[in-house]
C-alpha cells in the first residue's frame, strides 16, 4: 500500500469509526477550518453544501442516525499534487450507494462529495423486453407500448407531470422511465426538438459535444464538435422515441393547482385542441435554465413601422439582406443574431447596454474544458460521469479560485483579440473577480458569449456598435439615451429571459411562485447575482418551499447530470420511502 493510499485509508477509517459510533464530534473534528462537505441527495436528501467542522456538526447532528453510513472503501488509487491528496469512494446508506470523492489537506478533509447512484431495491437494470411464457392473449413489446400511450393520462394518472419537453425535460423522461416511475412529459411544440427546430438557422451549440451527452445514450463517435440546432433537434427526437419516454407533443399547460389534503396536482392541459385534466402527485417545471423573455416595454413601440420581436422568436436572417437591423443586448443570442445578419448583406447595429465577458470558442475547450470534457480527457480514462463528477467536487464557495487562473491564461493566449475588441469600443469584463465565463452562468445566467467569429467582426468594425439604454423608438429608428439615433427596419430584442418562477406565477400563481422564490444563483453577491449566500443553485433539482414542485433544466450538462437525483428523489417518494429533508433552502427574492 502507497503512503497517498494509507494516508486516505486511515482518514476513512476514523471517520467511518466516528459515523459508526455517532460520534458527530469526533467526525467533524476530521474537517480542516476551511472545509466543505457537498451532499447531493445522500445524506440530506437534498442537494446542499455545509461549511467547516460547525456545518459537518449541524449535517451529522441532524442526519446521522436515519442515513446510518457505512462501507466507505477506496474506489482506484488516490492521487498527491500541491500539497492535496484526492481519492474516489464508494459508499452505502441506509437506502442506497453512492460514490464520493475527498480531498485531503494537512491530515484533515478539505472537501468531501458524497452522492447516492442507486437505491436499494431499486436499481436500475436493463429490461427483458418479451414474456418468455407463453399463455393465451400475450401481447408483444409495441402492443404494451400502445396500451400505456392510450391509457397514461386518462385511465392511468403520472405520478410525476414534467412541464417542458427540452433536453431537460426528456433527459429526466427517461431517467424516471428507467426507474420504473409513472411520468408524463408535456411540450407545447408539435415535435421533440422542435424548441431547436424553430431557432434561426446558423444557431450552433457552443459546448462541444463531450461536455453534451444524455444520459444513457451518448452522441456518436462521428458526432461534430459542435453540433447544428436541427441536428441537435433530430437526435432528441430520436432519444425521445428509443428511451420510451412518455411525451405529449401540441400539449399546451394551462394552469396548475396543487390540493394539499389530497397531496396532488390538478394540471389543465390542451393537448391538441383538447381539454384534459391531469392529477399527478409531483410537477416539475423543466423550461431551461431560464423564464419567459424579458421583452421590454418602451415607448414608441407603438408607432415603430419595421419589424421588432424577442431573440428566441428571430425567424433567421434570410429575410433582412441590405435592411438596417438593430440589436439590443451584447450576450450570445445578441452576437450570434449579428453574426448571421451580417453574413447575409445586412447592416447591423449592437446596442450594448453593460459589459460583456467574451472568450474565444477554441480556448475555452483547450484551457477550460479540456482536462474534463475533450477527445484527450476520454483517451486519458476521464468518462462523461468522471468528468461531471470532478466538477461537481469542486464547492460553489471556492470555485472561482480554480476558475480565474484560467481565464488568466486565455486573455494571455487572445490578448491581441482583446485589445482589438476594446479598441472598438466594446466595454468587455471578466467577472466581478475575474472568474469568467462558468461563474457568470451559476451565479446569474447571462453577461457572457462565446465567441465563434461574431466578436471578430465587432472587434474589426464590421457589426456596428453603439452603447447605452433605449430610450424610445420613432417610427423609423431606435433612440438611446444619449440621443443617439439609429435607423432601423427590424429591431431585435436580445433582452435575456426572467427567473424559471415566472412560469410558475402564471401557471400556479403569484403566491406560490412567491413562497418558492427566486430560481437560479448562488447568493454570491456579485452583480446579478445578490445575498445571501445559498451555496447551490437556487431551487435546482431539489426540494422547494412549495410541497412538491420541482425545478429542473440548465445546459446540457446539468441536464444530464443532475436529472439523476431529481429523479432519485421522486422515485423515493413515489416508492413511499420517507425523505426528510435537510436544511429546506431559505426563500430569495432578487431585489
Amino acid at each position: 500500500m502507497t503512503e497517498t493510499r494509507e494516508r486516505v485509508q486511515a482518514w476513512l477509517t476514523a471517520f467511518e469509526a466516528a459515523l459508526h459510533d455517532r460520534d458527530v464530534p469526533r467526525a467533524a473534528a476530521l474537517f480542516g477550518a476551511d472545509s466543505f462537505w457537498r451532499d447531493l441527495v445522500a445524506f440530506s436528501w437534498n442537494i446542499t453544501t455545509v461549511e467547516g467542522p460547525d456545518g459537518v456538526t449541524d449535517l451529522l447532528t441532524t442526519r446521522l442516525a436515519d442515513v446510518d453510513p457505512g462501507g466507505f472503501t477506496i474506489d482506484g488509487e488516490p492521487a498527491e499534487a500541491d500539497g492535496v491528496t484526492e481519492a474516489w469512494l464508494r459508499f452505502e446508506t441506509r437506502v442506497g450507494r453512492g460514490t464520493g470523492h475527498l480531498r485531503l489537506r494537512d491530515g484533515r478533509a478539505w472537501t468531501l462529495l458524497t452522492t447516492l447512484r442507486e437505491l436499494k431495491g431499486f436499481e436500475e437494470g436493463r429490461p427483458q423486453g418479451v414474456e418468455h411464457e407463453l399463455r393465451p392473449g400475450r401481447r408483444s413489446w409495441r402492443e404494451e407500448r400502445e396500451t400505456e400511450e392510450q391509457t397514461l393520462g386518462y385511465e392511468q394518472q403520472p405520478y410525476v407531470v414534467v412541464i417542458g419537453g427540452g433536453q431537460g425535460g426528456i433527459a429526466l423522461g427517461a431517467r424516471l422511465r428507467q426507474l420504473g416511475v409513472p411520468a408524463l412529459v408535456l411540450d407545447r411544440h408539435e415535435r421533440p426538438g422542435d424548441q431547436w427546430r424553430g431557432r434561426y438557422k446558423s444557431l450552433c451549440l457552443h459546448d462541444p459535444v463531450w461536455y453534451d451527452h444524455l444520459p444513457y445514450l451518448p452522441f456518436p463517435k462521428n458526432w461534430p464538435v459542435f453540433a447544428p440546432k436541427d441536428k441537435i433537434a433530430d437526435w432528441l427526437e430520436m432519444y425521445t422515441r428509443v428511451m420510451e419516454v412518455p411525451y405529449w407533443s401540441k400539449a399546451e399547460v394551462r394552469s396548475a393547482r396543487y390540493d394539499a389534503a389530497a397531496g396532488r396536482w390538478q394540471v389543465t392541459v390542451d393537448r391538441d385542441g383538447e381539454s384534459v385534466v391531469l392529477r399527478p402527485a409531483q410537477l416539475v417545471f423543466a423550461t431551461g435554465m431560464s423564464g419567459k423573455a424579458n421583452y421590454p416595454s418602451l415607448p414608441g413601440q407603438d408607432v415603430f413601422r419595421g419589424e421588432q420581436h424577442h431573440s428566441s422568436r428571430h425567424p433567421g436572417p434570410e429575410a433582412y439582406r441590405g435592411r438596417k437591423v438593430v440589436v439590443i443586448g451584447s450576450n450570445n443570442s445578441a452576437f450570434d443574431i449579428c453574426g448571421a445578419l451580417w453574413e447575409h448583406d445586412a447592416d447591423v447595429t449592437m446596442v450594448q447596454r453593460s459589459s460583456t465577458h467574451i472568450v474565444k470558442s477554441a480556448s475555452l475547450m483547450e484551457i477550460g474544458l479540456g482536462a474534463l470534457y475533450s477527445e484527450e480527457a476520454v483517451e486519458a480514462g476521464v468518462s462523461t460521469e468522471r468528468a461531471d463528477l470532478i466538477f461537481a467536487s469542486l464547492p460553489y464557495r471556492i470555485m472561482h479560485e480554480f476558475q480565474i487562473p484560467l481565464y488568466e491564461q486565455m486573455a494571455e493566449r487572445d490578448h491581441d483579440f482583446y485589445t482589438r475588441l476594446e479598441k472598438a469600443g466594446f466595454r468587455h469584463d471578466w467577472g466581478d473577480d475575474g472568474s469568467g465565463l462558468f461563474m457568470k452562468y451559476l451565479r446569474r445566467g447571462s453577461g457572457y458569449y462565446i465567441d465563434v467569429g461574431a466578436a471578430e467582426l465587432v472587434a474589426d468594425g464590421r457589426i456596428k456598435l453603439a452603447h447605452g439604454q433605449v430610450d424610445h423608438l420613432t417610427e423609423t429608428s431606435v433612440v438611446l439615451a444619449d440621443g443617439t439615433e439609429l435607423e432601423a427596419d427590424l429591431v431585435v430584442y436580445a433582452t435575456g429571459y426572467g427567473s424559471m418562477n415566472g412560469w410558475v406565477a402564471d401557471l400556479v400563481d403569484r403566491e406560490t411562485a412567491d413562497r418558492v422564490g427566486k430560481v437560479w444563483g448562488l447568493g454570491s453577491g456579485t452583480t446579478k447575482d445578490p445575498g445571501p449566500w445559498e451555496g447551490e443553485q437556487r431551487n435546482m433539482w431539489k426540494p422547494t418551499r412549495q410541497e412538491n414542485l420541482w425545478f429542473h433544466g440548465g445546459n446540457l450538462h446539468q441536464s444530464r447530470h443532475y436529472s439523476l437525483y431529481l429523479a432519485l428523489q421522486l422515485k423515493a417518494r413515489y416508492e413511499g420511502l420517507p425523505t426528510p429533508v435537510y436544511r429546506l433552502a431559505e426563500v430569495h427574492h432578487p431585489g
